[in-house]
């Protein structure tokens, strides 16, 4: 079984450092807007985001305008890890690939299992992410060099998957009725585009991004949820193969969107769906089985999920552990898994159109056991989340991967 050492990439290391800092922006903005929902101007503040621009309301447009180009992002980084990055060789992606299988499969199942038949069983999916950013942001504040480098390959590639399980759910099971004609219109621009770049080769973003407005518009008339237009337009920009490509127009766009979507939308998104009052009855709403379903998903079958999956993936020898990682970074990272927030309020929006009270303690589900996720994650990895002596050199970023034939 030969040793494979690899560096990381450029990009990696800038996708990295975006989303740590991204993280705790959107920490503090969280914080911000629940003071804010709870103090005397906790009126002006709602009333704004729920004020009306041009037929919709301004929680309404950054929700699937704005989140459109994070699932624009979400689907550059996709396109990256399946040409270059971890996903791109099918021995280093079983190991993230069936982990995130359990940890978005064993959520939900958490979920039904409290919510089966019930008007609350649109939930399942709430669960089911993992929040990059967030993820992300904890290991930084562990140090540089105090967990292996691979475990930060791994989470990512993690969450990467739980996002692409996240809009397959999106796409299947939150989609309201169906109008064929503007969905046609969006899968023919899909398919203009796609030829645009295989066929026509054409190396300018502009006229992608273009059709992906067109793209974006005629998803939103469908019924499809319009942010799916960013990931299908994500896919159709052409990518070089070659790493740390700058020509590469997918490559230079996810460079270009990197901190507007880390410093701005996400920021925007968590003011605009953070703003939950905390009544007499939030221990209540805490206490109902959507709540436990969210919060025991998130905290307890996401590390359960994520760990099981792996070593009964290991046992049957379809994937090894990297050199450099043992049993309890993968317990840690599936620790860190259970922080949900964007894609889990995102998808709790769409679970409960119309129920604000739902909405929300939902929404205090999720908050509560993301924090307590990522408390869990950080001392469990502080305490023993040491590289091992078989480790490269973390401060280079460097790493060994075992790979079994």
């Amino acid at each position: 079984m030969p040793t494979v050492q690899q560096a990381l990439s450029l990009t990696f290391q800038r996708f990295f450092h975006s989303k740590k800092a991204g993280g705790i922006v959107l920490i503090l903005c969280t914080v911000a807007s629940l003071i804010v929902a709870n103090s005397a101007y906790s009126d002006a503040y709602l009333g704004f985001w729920h004020a009306k621009l041009a037929g919709l309301s301004v929680e309404h447009w950054v929700n699937d305008g704005l989140m459109a180009i994070f699932f624009l992002l979400i689907g550059l980084e996709l396109e990256r890890e399946l040409y270059n990055g971890e996903l791109s060789d099918i021995r280093n992606a079983m190991l993230p690939l069936i982990a995130a299988l359990g940890g978005v499969g064993v959520p939900a199942l958490i979920h039904f299992l409290l919510n089966g038949g019930t008007p609350t069983q649109a939930g399942i999916g709430i669960p089911m992410a993992t929040d990059i950013a967030f993820a992300l942001g904890v290991l930084a504040l562990l140090g540089r060099s105090a967990v292996p480098a691979s475990l930060k390959i791994f989470l990512t590639a993690l969450a990467v998957m739980d996002d692409l399980a996240a809009i397959v759910v999106i796409a299947v099971f939150y989609t309201s009725d169906l109008a064929f004609a503007y969905l046609a219109g969006a899968l023919a621009v899909f398919g203009l585009l796609l030829c645009m770049n295989r066929v026509l080769k054409i190396m300018s973003l502009l006229p992608y991004l273009a059709g992906g407005a067109l793209m974006w518009f005629l998803m939103l008339k469908s019924g499809v949820h319009a942010t799916i237009a960013g990931v299908l337009l994500a896919f159709t920009i052409p990518y070089s193969a070659r790493q740390d490509d700058a020509e590469s127009p997918s490559h230079r766009l996810e460079n270009i969107l990197h901190v507007p979507v880390s410093f701005l939308i996400l920021p925007i998104f968590a003011l605009a769906n953070t703003g939950i009052v905390i009544g007499a009855g939030a221990a209540a709403a805490l206490a109902n089985s959507n709540s436990l379903g969210i919060m025991a998903g998130l905290a307890l079958g996401k590390p359960v999920g994520i760990t099981a999956f792996a070593l009964g993936a290991a046992a049957l020898g379809l994937c090894r552990l990297p050199a450099d990682l043992s049993w309890r970074h993968i317990l840690g990272a599936g620790l860190l898994g259970g922080i949900g927030f964007t894609m889990s309020i995102f998808i709790t929006n769409l679970a409960f159109p119309g129920n604000a009270a739902l909405i929300d303690s939902s929404k205090m589900a999720i908050l509560l056991a993301s924090l307590m996720a990522g408390i869990l994650g950080f001392f469990w990895l502080k305490l023993f989340g040491r590289p091992l002596p078989t480790d490269a050199d973390t401060e280079t970023m460097d790493f060994h991967v075992e790979h079994t034939r």
